[in-house]
Formats: structure tokens, sequence, C-alpha cells
């Protein structure tokens, strides 16, 4: 089944921690072993298994902070330098084009045409297909900046990521929006751009959602009534994206998914894949409908095996999420929606009004 994975951080990967994603999983974790870094020959995904999976489309991060919160791998001095890691990673996603491995999706009929492609080769043929999106809006040094962005092909956005950005509070931070923030969100809006509220502070969420009109989603989210913490959204939080018609991710991260989680400490075997299906339950019940829950997985942002279900080795296991769904009695339309018609319905809404996608979601 084809899968639309709205939160994969690959040029972070590849630039930030020297991995070839042409490359297997297995063959990435060969020439890891003996590493003494953290999360180390763990990995979890790569093309080819992406592909294996059927993750025919995902959205692909731009990752780069000015938090002031001093990760390596994460933090930079300045919006400017942060900005400069953007912009290689950017390229790195226009090298992977111009080598046919991945190919940007910017627009409805782009999107369409391409899913049409995927049916009709099948996993071996097309490049697999990405949406643009950026985690944390520092790299953009402007709101008026947000333009030249939008003409790379960056069309979702969230606003800020761990600590506090240029624009807003994020994860471990408290707080709301600053003055560029709502100007950054006025562009957006104009320009079309999807606001992703993934990682805003709680006070930051209630300004962003109030303030943009836009389209919006939540690319990797899970729930805190299942697990507790600032990181997950409350059932409040996930009843105003249902209202908005908005879509949520659900993100693999164990310590998002077992409560009370100790990175270092607590073993894998007290989480399965079933504790995604959770979430993703969960939200189908706050709404009444499969409509708002999907795929946002996160895999390798940060962490690798050692932090993901037990019964889960490689992004190629996203196909085991079906099943689980069908055991709760979901119906295959249902299943199809969580997998990637939600996306596509959302990402059709955002880009255009004109024609409806019932018929390539009927098809897939």
């Amino acid at each position: 089944m084809i899968v639309i994975d709205a939160h994969l951080d690959l040029s972070w990967n590849a630039l930030n921690w020297n991995r070839d994603l042409t490359l297997t999983v297995p063959e990435i974790r060969r020439l890891e072993a003996g590493m003494k870094e953290k999360n180390r020959a763990t990995n979890t995904v790569a093309f080819p298994e992406m592909r294996r999976g059927e993750v025919a489309v995902c959205l692909a991060t731009l990752l780069a902070r000015a938090s002031g919160l001093g990760e390596p791998m994460l933090d930079y001095r300045n919006q400017e330098i942060a900005c400069a890691m953007a912009q290689g990673q950017l390229a790195y996603y226009r090298i992977m084009e111009s080598k046919g491995h991945l190919r940007m999706l910017k627009n409805w009929p782009a999107l369409e045409t391409y899913l049409q492609d995927w049916k009709r080769s099948g996993a071996t043929s097309p490049p697999l297909g990405f949406i643009l999106s950026m985690e944390g809006a520092d790299p953009i040094l402007g709101p008026s900046e947000a333009t030249r962005w939008w003409s790379d092909g960056l069309k979702v956005v969230g606003m800020a990521h761990y600590g506090p950005s240029a624009y807003a509070h994020g994860t471990a931070s408290a707080g709301g929006l600053t003055r560029k923030g709502r100007d950054l969100l006025k562009v957006m809006e104009e320009l079309g751009m999807v606001l992703d509220v993934t990682h805003l502070a709680d006070e930051s969420f209630w300004e962003a959602v109030r303030l943009f009109h836009g389209p919006v989603l939540a690319s990797h989210n899970n729930c805190r009534s299942l697990v507790p913490g600032e990181r997950q959204f409350t059932d409040d939080q996930l009843r105003c994206l249902i209202e908005r018609d908005s879509v949520v991710g659900a993100a693999f991260d164990a310590w998002m998914l077992y409560p009370g989680w100790v990175p270092g400490e607590t073993s894998r075997s007290v989480v399965s894949l079933e504790a995604v299906v959770d979430h993703i339950d969960h939200v189908c019940q706050l709404a009444g409908n499969a409509r708002h829950a999907a795929i946002g997985s996160d895999l390798d942002g940060g962490f690798g095996t050692e932090e993901s279900p037990r019964d889960f080795d490689t992004i190629a296991d996203l196909q085991k999420i079906p099943d689980l769904l069908r055991k709760r009695g979901y119906k295959q339309t249902d299943i199809e929606a969580v997998m990637h018609g939600n996306w596509l319905r959302l990402f059709h809404k955002a880009w255009t009004d004109r024609r409806s996608a019932s018929k390539l979601l009927i098809d897939l």
C-alpha cells in the first residue's frame, strides 16, 4: 500500500550524519559499526527501504536552528549560518533530483501525476517523491525572505523546533509568537504556504492557529492524553486541528509512545507498533472518523532502532500498520486514508480548489 510519510529528515541525515542514503540500511549500519557516537549503526531510513516500504512521497525537511541550545548537529550561532546550512541541505535534494533518486513535488498537478506514474510503474521506476518542508524557521532570515524560499520549492514551514526560534517558542520552552513570527504568518498565508504546528509550545500553538487562516497540519505529533508531556498535543489542540480539517501524523519515537520513557535506560522491548496505532486511533475517536490521522514517522530524526518500537527495523516496516489497523476493525478505505489519502486530501485542498482528488484517491 502506498505510504505518504509527513516527516523525514533526509538531508540532515545525509549531510550532518554523513550517510549515503542511496545505500541500503544494512550497508549504512556496516559502515557505522564501531563508531562511538550515539545512535550510530541503528539507522532505519534509506532510499531502497523507502521503495520497499512503498513510501512514495514524504515531507522532506530542512533542519538548522539558531535556538541557543548548543546541540552540535542542530544549532548554529546565528540565523545567517542556519540559513547557509539549510541552503546546503536544499542543494543535496537538488543533487539527488539530478541523479534520479528524488523528485520535488511543488503543486497538485505534479503530485497527482507522480502518484499515477508510481501506480503504473510500481516502486521500482519513478524517483521517490518529496514535498519540501522546514522544521524550525530560523533559516528564513526575515518574513520577506519567505518569498525566496517559496521560489526554491519550500511549501511547508514549522515555526520552531526545540527551544525558541526567531519566530516562536518550540518544545522545551514557553511563550508565544514573536513580532517577526506574526509577520511571517502573514507572508506565509499570502504565498499559500502550509503551517506545520508540530513542536510549537502551547501558547505559540494557540496564537498561531488564531492568526493563521491558511492550511495547517501537524507533521509528526502524538497525543498527550496517552503519553504525558508538552511534546504531545492535548485533546483540545487535536480537536482544534480536526475542526480546521487538518491532519496529524503519528510519530514513531518510542519516548512519544511510552509514558515514562527514559532515554538510554528504557528498553525498546516495552513498546510495539500497537502504540503507534493507539495514537492514530485516539485521533480517529476524537474526530469520529478516520479523516485526520496519518503517518509522520520522524524516523532517524536523531534516534534509531534503540528508540523505535521493538517490532520495527526499517522504514519498510510501515507496511505493518495496515494489518494492525485492520485488526482493530478499520475498513480498507479508512486504512488507505491513514496511509496516504488524508495527506492527499490536505494538499489537494491547500494547492487547488479547481478539481476533485476523488478519482485519484479511489485509484490508489
